[in-house]
């Protein structure tokens, strides 16, 4: 399986959140997974490349040519896209995965996973989207997002097939166990 993993360029203020990316590495690459992502040897980007690879496990990278031409890119992926944008980046990491992943991140990390979450519930694929809530840091959005389920705009069942968990062992059987909903106007 390969997972798209989305997450911040920075590694936040808190270690816990570095911990949390080498842990859910580890449990890829205990499953002899991969990965594909944003293509950078920064941040939370760099952490779950690093640990991939030092594990020996194939790491995808996706990554617009201005970002490459800033040395932003990681040096030794086992494989490097370069594209025009960040519109091609999106579309060739969703089409390279299985399953996507948001780990903690900023804004362009949120962009990503409710793009792909959204084109899953127009029925535009099947693939599981996930949150790794490291140390609760999606709290605040799931929450959020539960009040958009009690107003009206969102059905519930794109909610509960939401995958939304802080350990990254039962984050991985919940996206090996995914079953998709029904396509929102079927």
């Amino acid at each position: 399986m390969r997972y798209a993993i989305y997450c911040g360029s920075s590694k936040g203020i808190d270690r816990v959140f570095t911990k949390g990316t080498i842990s859910l590495a580890e449990h890829i690459c205990q499953r002899q997974h991969c990965i594909v992502y944003g293509g950078a040897s920064v941040g939370l980007m760099g952490v779950m490349a690093d640990t991939v690879l030092d594990a020996g496990h194939s790491v995808i990278g996706v990554m617009p040519t201005a970002l490459v031409d800033k040395e932003l890119q990681h040096p030794q992926l086992t494989k490097l896209y370069q594209v025009e944008n960040m519109q091609q980046r999106k579309a060739k990491m969703a089409e390279l995965a299985d399953a996507y992943i948001a780990m903690p991140g900023g804004v362009g990390t949120l962009e990503e996973i409710f793009e792909v979450w959204t084109a899953g519930q127009l029925g535009f694929h099947h693939k599981a989207c996930a949150f790794y809530n490291i140390d609760g840091y999606f709290d605040e959005l799931i929450k959020f997002i539960q009040s958009m389920v009690a107003k009206g705009f969102m059905q519930q069942i794109f909610l509960d097939k939401l995958i939304v968990e802080s350990d990254p062992e039962q984050l991985l059987d919940a996206i090996s166990n995914y079953q998709a909903p029904k396509d929102k106007w079927s």
